[in-house]
């Protein structure tokens, strides 16, 4: 397994708020984090069907275009009744032409597994596959989850995404009940950079 060696990390993502949560998480390795703006890359075609190959796009994407080592995530809800889905493309259930309505891709779920007629509980997990790319071309593939259940109706105005219907075994509240600090805690991403750490960074 590879070391992360450097000073600084690329992260591959145009988000702020997940830029940020990296680089608190990287704090303590004196690893100064940079985001995809800062660089001004554009976002590569997500064309694969898996979290790791859709990661593995952005990571090396990124690492290519800047020299610099690259991490990227890609994440979504798999639900067991519905075959696994929306998983990869748990985004674009939300897609509109005015932007992303993640109540009705939850809406649009629920139904959906009303009509296979699965009883509950209705199993589902949170995934997501962290990817660290060198210049290279080397790489390596941290995934993480978090097991539970879809609720219904939607519950709580915490979080985003699917949060509200999506309750962690061992809770009684949801996602969108959670405070995100615990949420944090123990979501598939939380999963996912525990390994990274231990792996690259450790």
């Amino acid at each position: 397994m590879r070391k992360f060696d450097g000073d600084t990390l690329l992260v591959a993502t145009h988000n702020a708020g997940k830029l940020e949560e990296i680089a608190d998480l990287l704090r303590p390795f004196g690893v100064r984090v940079i985001g995809a703006t800062e660089k001004g890359l554009t976002e590569p075609e997500e064309t694969e069907t898996t979290f790791v190959g859709n990661a593995r796009i952005k990571a090396h994407a990124a690492a290519k275009a800047t020299g610099l080592p690259a991490l990227s995530d890609d994440s979504g809800i798999e639900i067991d009744a519905l075959g696994n889905q929306p998983g990869v493309y748990t985004a674009d259930w939300a897609e509109t032409e005015t932007g992303r309505d993640f109540v009705m891709a939850m809406t649009r779920a629920h139904d959906a597994l009303l009509e296979t007629g699965v009883t509950t509980p209705w199993k589902a997990r949170f995934c997501c596959t962290l990817v660290l790319a060198w210049p290279d071309g080397h790489d390596e593939v941290y995934p993480g989850e978090v097991a539970g259940q879809i609720v219904w109706p939607m519950r709580g105005g915490e979080g985003h995404g699917y949060d509200p219907i999506f309750m962690p075994d061992g809770h009684d509240i949801t996602f969108g009940e959670m405070d995100r600090w615990e949420k944090n805690r123990i979501s598939h991403r939380a999963d996912a950079f525990a390994k990274l750490v231990a792996g690259s960074f450790g």
